[in-house]
């Protein structure tokens, strides 16, 4: 008398596979940037890091505004997901030159299941490219040009004080040498983050 047995069955190419979310950082160029925004049925979910003033002043369409100097993950996360954002798809960040950009990515790539795009050279490599900004009713210059003038400033005015005064304000130069040498080897800038709070970019 023989009995049947039971066959195991492989269910397993029934069963469906979780896609890993790529959460990754990479850059990208200006004109990859230009492409893709421009392809038919587009929907690029752009945040843009730069200060209230700034983007006062000029700005590209359809971006999400957070401040780098004010970032907080939540509030990112939260606006992703009020938008229905899909966690498969990238969030572009954008700033002045790319460097706030990529300090957002920091900030933000172990919070969000997402992909981060650092756009490359930011606006002014996107008005290089003649792509639309809207112009607004503010004239602020970008931060970054606000840095170099006040460091540069600072440099000046210990010299003269240095010469003219006492030889002690020498060490004003030579503190704001130090937090440059400091700021390019971090890529982190303290007077760019102070300056950011400044009346004049809020």
């Amino acid at each position: 008398m023989s009995t049947q047995q039971d066959i195991p069955v492989d269910t397993s190419a029934d069963t469906p596979v979780d896609t890993p979310v790529d959460t990754s950082t990479i850059t990208i160029s200006a004109k990859e940037f230009k492409q893709q925004k421009q392809a038919p049925e587009s929907q690029l979910r752009v945040i843009d890091v730069r200060t209230h003033a700034e983007v006062n002043s000029e700005s590209l369409a359809d971006c999400a505004h957070f401040p780098l100097q004010d970032l907080n993950s939540a509030a990112v996360k939260a606006y992703l997901e009020q938008q229905g954002h899909d966690s498969s798809q990238p969030v572009y960040l954008l700033c002045a030159s790319g460097q706030r950009a990529a300090r957002a990515a920091e900030q933000l790539q172990t919070d969000l299941g997402n992909q981060l795009v650092i756009i490359e050279g930011g606006m002014n490599a996107l008005k290089g490219l003649g792509i639309d900004i809207a112009k607004g009713s503010g004239n602020i210059i970008s931060l970054e040009r606000q840095v170099r003038i006040a460091a540069g400033s600072l440099v000046v005015l210990g010299v003269m004080l240095g010469f003219t005064v006492n030889p002690g304000f020498y060490g004003l130069s030579a503190f704001v040498g130090a937090g440059l040498v400091f700021a390019g080897v971090t890529d982190s800038c303290g007077m760019g983050m102070v300056l950011a709070r400044m009346p004049w970019n809020n």
